[in-house]
């Protein structure tokens, strides 16, 4: 799920160095940081089917709705077993993303392990149950959904939407708080090479469930994925 990151040691000679900064500069990318650059997205370079920045274009964009009436409580009791393993779902993502993983009773809850490479850091964070630096992300935060849509929503939509694995993300805690509600107009990981990522997972669950976006976001989404044009959604 996380991207890699791969160093080469080995120089090229100076006129693959120079073919090389012409491509970036053509796809408006930033020689060196793998990011998207001034001028980047998809304007005369149709976006291939199936890729997260064609999906883009299938958000609605609208105004953001006003915060009022917002309740994490409106999205259902916190973790609950939404898939009838009898395991919560905070515990399920727990177990899929940390390496490591001990339990207190041999099943469901995790006592301990590591997160491996935090998408939105890239550092190893330790986890240990009651004395956690990992968080559980709304990859979109469910106050930024009650603003873009979710509050026309039925209890159940709002429960499904608040446990679904597509929207969560063991992360670490402290970038996890800098992010609090925002959308990627407002903040993306401190980790460029997860950014990528993190979009296109956003771009999923807001299509998924008919969340819409502003024209902010959408512009901050089409810049990300224009750093990277083969972005698949998860």
């Amino acid at each position: 799920m996380f991207t890699q990151r791969t160093y080469r040691t080995n120089r090229r000679p100076l006129a693959a160095t120079v073919l090389a900064a012409a491509a970036l500069v053509a796809t408006g990318c930033s020689p060196g940081t793998g990011t998207p650059g001034p001028g980047d997205g998809s304007a005369g370079n149709p976006a291939a089917r199936g890729t997260a920045l064609a999906a883009v274009d299938d958000l609605t964009v609208k105004g953001r709705a006003p915060k009022a009436g917002y309740e994490r409580e409106k999205f259902g009791r916190s973790w609950v077993d939404v898939d009838g393993n009898g395991c919560g779902t905070r515990d399920d993502i727990l177990k899929r993303d940390l390496t490591g993983v001990r339990f207190t009773d041999g099943r469901c809850k995790v006592a301990s392990g590591t997160l491996a490479d935090d998408p939105y850091t890239g550092a190893d964070v330790p986890y240990v149950r009651g004395r956690s630096k990992v968080d559980i992300d709304h990859v979109v935060a469910l106050s930024d959904a009650w603003q873009k849509g979710a509050q026309k929503w039925d209890a159940e939509t709002r429960r499904r939407f608040a446990n679904d694995p597509l929207n969560l993300l063991a992360v670490d805690a402290s970038a996890n708080r800098r992010k609090s509600d925002g959308d990627a107009a407002t903040w993306l990981p401190p980790n460029r090479a997860y950014r990528c990522a993190y979009v296109a997972r956003q771009v999923a669950v807001k299509k998924k469930y008919g969340v819409w976006v502003t024209k902010g976001e959408q512009d901050a989404m089409k810049r990300v994925l224009g750093g990277c044009p083969q972005q698949k959604l998860p």
